[in-house]
């Protein structure tokens, strides 16, 4: 029985997105049924339109990555969640929905599920941790096990050596070695959801 693993993302200007893709293709290679989405974007269209990479990246994935639902979380045996940072914290975008998980948490829908999270700063000292670290808070209360990448594999000393979850800085494209550690994080998940589903048979 092949792990089901959701990856779902909030992103602006498109590093998430790469991110993102790059984790989902790290769960299918270790045999996972994935299902990548994107929450909904709340920013109004002035905000958007001034920033020209902004606009660009809506208009590319708005038919291309499908909305996440309340469904996907209770179809998935295990979650990748990212988010670029906000003031040191995750989006307003991605907070909203998982704001809405309410129904599903007093079901105990997230417990005993592995999970993981990836983010992107425009700064190297941006808030990438501390966005990762914010965003795990929800996991605890979900009762959900995080699986976070350490120092597990000499990748994740490749994109920087951040223990807490793949991340991403700068306004240029997201590095190869970024992706590659991206990926490792996406299969590491959805092999230990492999083994922890093998242990419960």
């Amino acid at each position: 029985m092949s792990a089901k693993v959701a990856v779902v993302y909030y992103s602006a200007t498109g590093n998430v997105h790469q991110l993102a893709k790059a984790v989902a293709e790290g769960a299918e290679k270790a045999g996972a049924e994935v299902r990548l989405r994107r929450v909904p974007e709340l920013a109004p269209d002035a905000a958007i339109d001034a920033n020209p990479a902004w606009r660009e990246h809506v208009e590319a994935t708005k038919d291309a990555v499908e909305l996440a639902t309340l469904d996907d979380l209770e179809w998935a045996d295990a979650y990748a969640f990212g988010s670029p940072t906000r003031f040191g914290n995750i989006a307003a975008q991605l907070k909203q929905f998982i704001d809405t998980t309410g129904g599903l948490w007093q079901r105990g829908v997230m417990a005993d599920k592995p999970v993981t999270g990836f983010t992107s700063a425009h700064n190297r000292h941006g808030g990438n941790e501390s966005t990762t670290l914010a965003l795990y808070n929800t996991f605890h209360h979900w009762g959900s096990i995080i699986v976070a990448p350490g120092y597990t594999d000499p990748v994740v000393y490749g994109a920087g050596g951040n223990p807490y979850g793949t991340a991403h800085f700068g306004t240029d494209a997201v590095a190869d070695e970024t992706l590659v550690a991206a990926r490792y994080q996406g299969e590491r998940l959805a092999t230990i959801t492999g083994r922890l589903q093998a242990g419960a048979r």
